[in-house]
């Protein structure tokens, strides 16, 4: 009975511990620095493609998403260089992040033409230029304050392990956007296209497969608006700007 007595203190004590820690690590996600987010993406990145196949250099994939970004003329983007790859997944989904890492899963890509593809690319970089990607990040690190990660809220990604910046990149991926966000970063893709004199018809009709796939278990649909209103929206200021 003593021993237990004892026991009861000493657990409520690493209770508190893990309370106050998690507590801390929730208000540092809240303050991330754009460098640590920088950071954070760099190596949630890194863990993802170590868990994910990717599409080799000279693989047919590799190979035609170069030849599709090549005319964007982005060697890099917010300051930082461009990392784009494949993922060989069937999803129809894509995502950027602040560090330049850009990855296309290879069911986006066999679904849309090139016109298409620099659409969604431009999409997902539009989230960047526009400051939506910080939230998101910030938001999944906070879930390791939910799960009680014994993390040094002084240090970011360097004391996460590879499993939980796996995960952190996960939950970035699968973070939803608001709508007003999701139009601003479409008309982001649209002015990106325009500047280089490229179509901007692969928007439209991006939006119309999408339309087809709706109501599929897809991240890359959640919150978003519909499809048909985007592709109509696009449509609109390409009828007005000719």
């Amino acid at each position: 009975m003593v021993l237990s007595a004892l026991a009861c203190p000493l657990a409520g004590a690493a209770d508190l511990s893990a309370f106050a820690n998690s507590a801390a690590l929730a208000v540092k996600a809240a303050t991330l620095s754009d460098a640590e987010v920088v950071d954070l993406a760099t190596r949630s990145c890194a863990a993802m493609d170590r868990s994910n196949k990717i599409a080799a250099p000279g693989s047919k994939y590799a190979k035609r998403l170069a030849a599709a970004l090549k005319p964007l003329k982005m060697s890099q983007f917010n300051g930082k260089k461009l990392d784009a790859k494949v993922y060989l997944i069937k999803d129809v989904n894509a995502f950027a992040m602040d560090n330049g890492c850009i990855r296309v899963f290879a069911g986006l890509m066999d679904l849309m033409n090139d016109d298409e593809i620099r659409a969604v690319v431009g999409h997902e970089v539009g989230h960047v230029l526009l400051g939506h990607s910080k939230k998101p990040m910030q938001t999944a690190y906070s879930l390791q304050a939910a799960r009680g990660a014994a993390v040094a809220v002084s240090d970011t990604a360097a004391t996460l392990s590879q499993s939980d910046l796996g995960d952190l990149g996960q939950k970035f991926i699968q973070a939803q956007f608001s709508q007003s966000q999701e139009t601003a970063a479409d008309d982001q893709s649209y002015g990106i296209l325009q500047k280089e004199k490229l179509s901007r018809q692969g928007l439209v009709t991006l939006f119309q497969k999408l339309a087809k796939l709706e109501g599929a278990d897809h991240s890359m649909f959640s919150s978003h608006p519909s499809s048909p209103d985007r592709a109509q929206h696009i449509q609109s200021r390409i009828d007005k700007d000719g």
